[in-house]
């Protein structure tokens, strides 16, 4: 069956490697439709909104969106790049991927962290003998997308139906005499239905592919009734699934704990700033952003994206030097969901040979700081590196 995909290559490299992963889609035999998405900066500065309607109307009428990169701005930058005729008429600018993802109820959000052996970016460790080893890294962490402090309940000197329902509660007393303009208040908001869901998805998840345990990754010692809902609710469907060990830990503590023992840890939980955080910590160790996919998962709709950045300094190089493969693994997350399992695996097994073979290799994975120069000092380009991965095919 031949599919539609809307693609969506925003900002920066997104424009870049969102064509690399076609590339290797078509390279492995999908066969698919492609139709293109606006969304980015340039639609903000155009006509004050970043993801117009006319995107989420291809998004709803297709169900499966391949997205590049997105360039976000502080409020007042933001406003000032507005077009002049549209500047101080009430446009906001809110992340488009963040709109998307609460438009369409993208709750459940994947990334997985895995290290591809010979891959020069890979954690190393000191053993006790003075070598070194490298822990074999296999970590998912389900990220829940559309509540948590990014829900964009805030406020600067917020309203007096807020500020006195606020002062309400004890813990605001010190603040009581603070000037509302000096005062910036963000909402931290978690339902038990989206906590269920994405902890449930997690256990499954870890079921079918044989991980042992499921880390609960939050802060209940201080943000109790948030991290606390979430604690509850897995302690809960944990006993839907007693071959799976249900753990905890803090975010604080995690990210040590993740550069010391990092082989221990399968499928993570986390609310949404947790999530991010420990996401990208993850991919450090097996990488960094060019190897870090995601995929933003609702009941209708799903969109696939690298978590890099728009990087917009290297988007005018010529020839491009970035990093393709998280773009082309997300692509992967993406045959995934439309049960494309085979090629999917065969795209991964593809991208493993290369890395492992070491010949070709991007400027960060060769360790050099970005630039022109790259390629003269022995840096594939983007193309070659998407090259490599299909001839590996």
């Amino acid at each position: 069956m031949k599919r539609t995909i809307v693609t969506m290559p925003g900002d920066g490299i997104g424009k870049i490697v969102l064509p690399e992963a076609i590339r290797v889609l078509e390279a492995v035999g999908f066969e698919a439709e492609y139709v293109h998405g606006d969304i980015g900066w340039e639609f903000w500065c155009r006509e004050g909104n970043a993801l117009p309607e006319r995107t989420i109307d291809l998004l709803a009428k297709h169900s499966i969106g391949l997205f590049g990169a997105i360039t976000s701005k502080p409020k007042s930058k933001a406003a000032a790049e507005l077009a002049p005729e549209l500047q101080g008429k009430g446009y906001t600018y809110y992340s488009p991927i963040v709109t998307m993802r609460q438009h369409f109820d993208l709750d459940i959000c994947i990334r997985p962290c895995r290290s591809f052996p010979g891959n020069p970016l890979n954690f190393v460790r000191k053993t006790l003998d003075g070598g070194y080893e490298e822990p074999q890294v296999d970590v998912v962490i389900f990220r829940q997308n559309t509540e948590g402090l990014y829900v964009g309940v805030e406020w600067t000197n917020p309203p007096k139906v807020v500020r006195d329902a606020l002062e309400t509660h004890p813990r605001m007393k010190p603040f009581k005499d603070v000037p509302g303009e000096d005062l910036a208040i963000s909402v931290r908001l978690f339902t038990r239905n989206a906590c269920r869901r994405i902890i449930r998805a997690a256990f499954e998840h870890a079921r079918c592919f044989g991980y042992r345990s499921v880390t609960i990754c939050e802060k209940p010692n201080v943000l109790r009734e948030t991290s606390g809902m979430m604690e509850a609710e897995a302690a809960e469907i944990a006993k839907e699934f007693p071959d799976i060990e249900l753990w905890s830990t803090n975010i604080d503590a995690q990210m040590m704990w993740l550069t010391k023992n990092p082989e221990d840890y399968g499928v993570i939980v986390a609310g949404n700033m947790f999530g991010d955080i420990v996401s990208d910590a993850f991919a450090g160790l097996v990488g960094g952003l060019g190897f870090a996919c995601s995929a933003n998962i609702g009941r209708e709709v799903a969109v696939f994206e690298p978590t890099h950045g728009s990087a917009p300094k290297y988007e005018k190089l010529q020839p491009s030097i970035v990093n393709p493969i998280a773009m082309i693994l997300s692509a992967c997350m993406m045959l995934d969901h439309l049960g494309e399992n085979e090629k999917a695996a065969r795209i991964r097994n593809a991208v493993a040979a290369v890395v492992a073979e070491g010949k070709v290799r991007t400027y960060d994975m060769l360790k050099l700081p970005g630039g022109p120069d790259v390629l003269s000092k022995g840096a594939a380009s983007t193309q070659q590196m998407t090259d490599a991965i299909i001839a590996h095919l």
